[in-house]
């Protein structure tokens, strides 16, 4: 269930205004009771510096005016607040940037690299179009030291991989 695609933009706009970022929108339940699932960060922390519950709370409340009185979205919402997790999803090209030398699992769509559905190594980076700056790829390195380019468009999904010290 998604009510408008341009609440996903505003509401981004309005975490950043409150200090955080969005990692992940979902949405589910139904057309009369939808579930808004928000996943935020800090802006400028160290990675998984963690979000407190009272940011969580305070980013809540700092939406929920808003969203009651958004036109498209019944009066019986669902908002949920939360922290990206010690397995961070990754998606935008910032996050592929800032989370560059960290391990992470890759999930694919199809076979990524000739290899297998899903891959873990070092996130190496993003890779960028030279005509256009265009995101279109990332660069991992393999455990046994093999470095492979995975198109953007392959990607089903990605996350930091949290390692026990």
């Amino acid at each position: 269930m998604h009510p408008d695609p341009a609440i996903d933009k505003e509401l981004e706009r309005r975490v950043e205004e409150l200090g955080f970022e969005v990692v992940e929108i979902r949405w589910a339940g139904s057309k009369r009771r939808p579930m808004l699932q928000l996943r935020i960060d800090r802006l400028d922390a160290e990675p998984n510096a963690g979000v407190t519950i009272d940011e969580c709370a305070a980013v809540s409340r700092g939406l929920e005016e808003w969203l009651d009185g958004y036109a498209g979205l019944p009066e019986r919402y669902v908002l949920e607040v939360s922290s990206p997790g010690v397995d961070r999803p990754l998606g935008r090209l910032r996050d592929y940037e800032r989370f560059s030398g960290r391990k992470v699992a890759v999930k694919g769509r199809g076979t990524l690299a000739g290899r297998a559905r899903r891959l873990e190594g070092e996130l190496l980076g993003p890779v960028l179009d030279e005509e256009d700056g265009e995101f279109r790829a990332i660069r991992l390195r393999l455990p046994g030291g093999d470095e492979v380019e995975i198109p953007r468009e392959e990607i089903a999904g990605a996350n930091l991989v949290f390692t026990w010290k």
